[in-house]
């Protein structure tokens, strides 16, 4: 079993737990989360993401933050291995609860159930009659009903 650690800036990544452990509360012992505080030294809060990791107690653990190159991923960065511990960066809900359904797969499996769960969690939804629901129309003298 892998464990997940979210590293953002605060509030997200406390934020982000609490919405996976409304959907998943068995798993609050394999998701932890690193809020970064405004001007925190990048050295404290590593030493935070280290203390973490360790009472996570899983043999692997993927790490999620929210914006590359910003200084919760910089301090992810230099937190990871690349072996056992693995690094993606622009963390989203769609991404996290993907990784919590599959955090018993390899960690390499999980880093591209990440990424699939990613993109296939950003949608463009379109602004139209829900399906098998007919749309009133108003101008429509004949009061016949157009579903698109």
């Amino acid at each position: 079993m892998n464990g997940i650690l979210i590293v953002a800036h605060a509030p997200l990544a406390s934020a982000l737990r609490s919405c996976v452990l409304h959907v998943f509360p068995d798993s609050a012992n394999a998701v932890s989360a690193l809020d970064v505080l405004p001007n925190a030294p990048p050295e404290e809060s590593l030493a935070q993401a280290r203390v973490l990791v360790k009472q996570l107690d899983t043999p692997q653990v993927l790490v999620l933050t929210d914006v590359f190159g910003a200084t919760p991923c910089n301090v992810a960065h230099k937190l990871v291995d690349g072996v056992r511990s693995k690094l993606i960066a622009g963390v989203n809900l769609p991404m996290l609860l993907r990784t919590v359904s599959y955090r018993h797969e390899s960690l390499d499996a999980l880093v591209s159930r990440a990424m699939i769960g990613a993109t296939q969690g950003v949608i463009q939804v379109a602004v139209t009659a829900p399906q098998n629901q007919a749309r009133r129309q108003t101008h429509d003298q004949d009061h016949r009903d157009h579903q698109q």
